[in-house]
Formats: C-alpha cells, structure tokens, sequence
C-alpha cells in the first residue's frame, strides 16, 4: 500500500503542472455548480413554474420525484433534477484528464522507463495511477455538490427542496455511479495511453466514456428518459460489470516489455 501511495504522490506532482488539468480539477466543479443555481435564481421569483410552457412538462414527473414538495418549491426541485447529470460527468471528465498524461506524459519527459525498471508490480503501479487520477475526480465532484446543496437552500423557496437533493436517487449518483465513472474512465486512459504517444489522442479517445452519459443527458431534454432511482440502479450496477472487465484488460495491455520496446 505505501508503494502505491508514493505513485499517486508522484503522480499528483507531475500532472497538475499542466494548465488543462488544473482547470478541469479546480474550476469546472465550479462552473459545474454554478450552472442549476443561475438557473434556480433565473426561476426563483414564479410562482407557478406549470405555466411556462419550457417547464410545464416536468410537472407531471411531481409525483414521482417531489413527495412532500408542492407548488414552486416540486417546481425548482423538478428543474434542478435535470442538471443531476452534471455531477455524474464531473467524476468522468476529471480522472481522463488526468490519467491521459499519467503514461504517454512519462513516457514524452523520459520517466516512464525507470519507473518500470522499480521492484513494484504492475497491480501496483495500475493501482497507484487510479488512485491519482480518480480520488482528486470524486473530491471535486463532493465539493461542488456540496456547493450546489448550500447554495440551493439560499436560492430555492424553501430549504425542503436543498433537503430533496440527499434523496436516495441523487446519493445513488453522488457516491455510487459517480466513482464507477471515475473507474471507467481511468481504466480507459490507461488502455488508450498505453498505446499511443500523444496525451491528446489518448484524452479524445478515453472520453469516450463520457457517451452513455451525454446519452442519458440528451434522453432528459427530449423527454425519452427519466432518471429515476430504478434507472440509476441499473445504470450503477452494469457499470460494475464493465469497470471489472475494463480493470481487467487494462492490466492485460500493460506490458512492461512491449511499451519501453515500443517507446524507445
């Protein structure tokens, strides 16, 4: 376990040297955040959010989602689960970024080769990268869910719609599919950077992971899809199937031999 803290140290010194990975960690939470309260605040002087003909298709999700909520505050609650979303993208977005540069980023500064020359496994090496890439992911995601709750309970009509967020279906996606994405991602970019010579394929290519949810955004907009805990469930569940078989063929792409043979 040491061994693989020393990594993600090691990793964590490297990589946010670079300016594109310091913005996706510190302010695209933010912005992340910042973006369901403008539009809670956009909303906060209706009084009947079921009139506006943009929102007046969610009012027929109010008795599936707001339980005791009623009127504007079911109304703010319905808008702000639209951007539920965003949260799960944070996790994916962030560990790509990162976990991109963690082996092509080596291999372009001449590091790669001693580190694969150490007495550590590749489990151990794989292990120390992840947590490098997915533990700063999954904090930033906390932090701005947690910016987003506060900042809810001041702008909405009343602070039952911030206590509607800690619902089982958003704490579902905070903590649970949101650290699979983290995982996905990761083992995406280990696969792709393992591979190529140059960070920007290997980010493009490992965003691919982003896809399942854009789709699932884009399903809300056009009304096709409705994120509900049931959804979620199976959402989180087959990710721990492919988080497994990504885990595995990542350690199997990983050749010690075959990457400094190929890089030199």
């Amino acid at each position: 376990m040491k061994k693989i803290w020393v990594i993600a140290r090691k990793e964590w010194g490297e990589v946010f040297r670079h300016r594109l990975v310091l913005f996706s960690v510190a302010f695209m939470p933010l912005i992340f955040s910042a973006i369901p309260l403008v539009m809670l605040y956009s909303i906060r002087g209706f009084t009947d959010l079921s009139a506006l003909s943009e929102f007046s298709d969610l009012m027929g999700l109010a008795s599936q989602f707001c339980g005791d909520l009623v009127g504007i505050e079911c109304g703010q609650y319905l808008v702000l689960q639209q951007f539920m979303v965003l949260f799960l993208l944070l996790p994916a977005i962030i560990p790509v970024t990162i976990a991109s540069y963690s082996i092509v980023g080596e291999k372009t500064t001449h590091t790669l080769e001693p580190l694969l020359a150490t007495p550590i496994t590749t489990a151990q090496l794989l292990a120390g990268k992840a947590i490098a890439a997915a533990l700063p992911a999954i904090v930033a995601t906390l932090i701005a869910f947690g910016i987003f709750a506060v900042g809810t309970s001041f702008l909405a009509a009343s602070p039952a719609v911030a206590l509607h967020l800690f619902s089982p279906l958003w704490m579902l996606g905070i903590f649970g599919v949101g650290p699979l994405l983290s995982i996905a991602g990761v083992s995406m970019a280990v696969m792709i950077s393992s591979r190529v010579n140059d960070p920007r394929v290997a980010e493009q290519v490992s965003a691919l992971v982003l896809l399942p949810v854009m789709a699932v955004f884009m399903g809300q907009i056009f009304g096709a899809v409705v994120l509900n805990l049931r959804l979620m469930g199976l959402i989180a569940l087959a990710f721990i199937v492919v988080d497994a078989a990504l885990l595995f063929f990542a350690t199997q792409l990983f050749q010690r031999e075959t990457i400094l043979t190929r890089w030199k």
